[in-house]
């Protein structure tokens, strides 16, 4: 295997640090909504980490399939565990991280190397695309004889936002072959297969596992999972051993093919997108081409058909319309997968309904749910910047007559009060009790940030979308002048979100209160979407308001620290957290948006570029690789939310690709 992407590395200063180690995780994806997820120590810290979480047969609803393959190594009479466990009163038993020398990933492959005087333990993990499989690999080496490795198969059935609580049912358990059929009484049935073993089946219930990191979320922290069977495997050295956890009722069992078609889809994701760009950049850069990926699912919609769709975060997060086209571009032109962005495009034209798109989809996918205001007007970017990419007239033809029903439902009016006002043709929105917006926390009947009005991101992306339909109208040699006479008025009504003294935009218009002045990061949108209403002056303000009191290293603040309801931690139960969500939390997504804007106004896309740059360092720390959700507004900057989030990855990668390409006059 030829490395091609350097390895994110940690030693014992890391992993022989259960805080450490816990709080960094990792993230194995299959392109079907499967996933698996852990951190360092091999503890279960959060109910979405396993080795198999996978959507049920029929649905899209993600279950617990197998939580743990509990691993202990055997030499000469004496045993080591290669696992940690945290119990109920957050009490460690074993402390298997102790004899962890290092942790990497490797490419996208999670490994571990377990150190034992001149013996050494290797176990690889990783899984199958398109399947709903999961493979782990043993390896020894150092020695002459050979060792012996028990293993422990955890498995559970249950959703994954949810725990298992104690039961008298337990799973039917049966050798099958060279491996185990583990079936539920819901009806599930889990395959393993694995190399030469001793196989015993065996059930048992462990209960209260301690999962840490919802006890501090404020949510239920306790979980039980069963023992379904022990595998032992004589281990020769510097041969592997393992097994694959399967909802496949058939599969080709290869455990070297299989770790070897793994690797080469790294090398394939890697050489996607613009080659000569992506080839030199920075390697955090390109292990997000990797990350990148993870994203990107093919699921049953709504509509009844299979689509293309985005996972908005992981691990808890489903397919959100609004996320998804604010992370298209990102994800699949910068990468070179202009075939899916096609796929997501259309999926999502089928789905469009009185001018709107889903903001959300049911995880069992029956129903979509519409409340959001600027889903749609992310739409219209995510096809300008598709037909840029591709020049596909044909697809754009087959579309427009939808993009032109939704402008016309955004002039008559439609859902929760959206619609334009005829007096200034700026976009109102909102509704009491309803959150429509990005900013769309709510706890209890309390909606955060209402924001009802005239937000002005919403009315930056109705200008953007009236001038890219104008262009669209253009190209197929169509009338653009409604279009274009339309976006003019709404750039002249865009000026009264302009304040007097250089102090940036109004957040809001024409509220319940009247005008809005909060400071807040929406603002920096009308600077950096492709079509601008403001004159150079003015956007430079803006620029300058967010940088001077929005700005952090990791993303921008969601209010100013000066304002009285700035909240810059990030902690708490539900209710807490959910009230500082954008009181203050910063959101990397926006710091992508923050470097093209401060491109537009400076021209220097070197010294935007490295506005990203303190990203590269979040990479070695919560989720992997890949870069988490939200971080606290105060110093040191905490990562929260989701370890992997869809938008924070793309607008990043996004920004980081147009800024070369403007350093390369391209």
């Amino acid at each position: 295997m030829v490395e091609t992407v350097k390895p994110i590395r940690f030693g014992r200063d890391i992993c022989g640090d259960l805080e450490q180690a816990e709080r960094r995780e990792w993230l194995l994806t299959n392109g079907k909504g499967a996933y698996a997820a852990g951190n360092i120590a091999a503890s279960l810290t959060r109910r979405y980490h396993g080795l198999l979480i996978a959507p049920v047969p029929g649905a899209f609803d993600r279950h617990l399939m197998m939580a743990k393959a509990d691993a202990t190594l055997r030499v000469e009479g004496r045993e080591w565990p290669l696992f940690t466990n945290r119990w109920f009163g957050n009490v460690i038993d074993p402390h298997g991280y102790r004899y962890l020398e290092s942790f990497q990933l490797l490419g996208r492959m999670p490994v571990w190397r377990f150190a034992f005087g001149h013996l050494t333990l290797e176990i690889r993990l990783w899984m199958e695309q398109g399947q709903a499989t999961t493979w782990v690999a043993y390896r020894i080496t150092g020695g002459d004889d050979p060792a012996d490795l028990n293993v422990n198969l955890l498995a559970n059935r249950r959703g994954h936002h949810g725990n298992m609580p104690i039961r008298d049912s337990t799973a039917s358990v049966t050798e099958s072959g060279n491996g185990l059929t583990i079936h539920w009484p819901e009806g599930d049935t889990l395959y393993l297969h694995t190399t030469t073993a001793t196989l015993e089946p065996w059930q048992h219930w462990y209960e209260g596992f301690q999962l840490s990191a919802e006890e501090e979320r404020g949510l239920a922290s306790l979980d039980n999972n069963l023992s379904v069977g022990r595998l032992s495997y004589r281990l020769k050295p510097g041969e592997w051993s393992g097994f694959a956890v399967t909802l496949e009722p058939t599969m080709n069992f290869d455990l070297p093919s299989a770790m070897q078609n793994f690797f080469d889809r790294d090398t394939l994701l890697l050489n996607g997108g613009d080659a000569d760009l992506f080839s030199s950049a920075p390697d955090w850069i390109r292990r997000l081409l990797l990350a990148a990926d993870g994203f990107l699912i093919r699921r049953p919609l709504p509509s009844g058909n299979n689509g293309d769709s985005v996972i908005a975060g992981y691990p808890w997060f489903g397919d959100w319309g609004r996320d998804t086209m604010i992370s298209l571009s990102g994800l699949t032109i910068a990468t070179g997968r202009q075939d899916i962005a096609r796929s997501i495009l259309l999926s999502y034209a089928d789905l469009a309904d009185r001018g709107q798109l889903p903001n959300r989809f049911t995880e069992a996918g029956e129903r979509a749910e519409y409340n959001t205001v600027d889903a749609a007007l992310w739409y219209f970017e995510a096809w300008r910047a598709y037909v840029d990419a591709t020049q596909d007239n044909l697809t754009l033809q087959e579309v427009y007559p939808i993009l032109q029903a939704m402008i016309d439902w955004h002039l008559k009016g439609t859902r929760f009060g959206i619609g334009m006002d005829t007096e200034d043709h700026l976009l109102h929105a909102g509704e009491p009790g309803v959150q429509l917006t990005w900013m769309d926390a709510k706890v209890g009947e309390w909606v955060v940030t209402p924001r009802i009005g005239k937000p002005v991101e919403i009315n930056a992306l109705w200008f953007n979308a009236l001038c890219i339909m104008a262009g669209f109208a253009k190209r197929l040699a169509k009338p653009d002048a409604p279009y274009r006479e339309l976006a003019d008025a709404v750039g002249i009504s865009f000026q009264r979100f302009l304040q007097a003294n250089h102090e940036g935009l109004y957040d809001l218009l024409d509220g319940p209160q009247g005008n809005d002045a909060t400071v807040r990061p929406n603002q920096i949108l009308a600077v950096s979407l492709p079509h601008t209403p403001l004159e150079i002056s003015a956007c430079r303000d803006v620029v300058s308001l967010c940088g001077q009191e929005l700005l952090s290293s990791y993303g921008l603040r969601s209010l100013s620290s000066r304002d009285k309801d700035y909240r810059g931690q990030y902690k708490g139960g539900v209710a807490d957290r959910d009230g500082a969500y954008h009181q203050g939390t910063a959101w990397a997504w926006l710091l992508g948006h923050y470097a093209l804007a401060e491109y537009r106004v400076t021209g220097d896309a070197s010294a935007a570029q490295q506005r990203l740059a303190p990203l590269a360092d979040h990479l070695n720390d919560a989720g992997l690789g890949s870069i988490s959700e939200i971080f606290d507004g105060d110093p040191p900057h905490k990562p929260w939310g989701a370890p992997a989030q869809a938008w924070s990855v793309a607008c990043t990668l996004e920004a980081w690709w147009r800024l070369e390409q403007a350093k390369r006059g391209s």
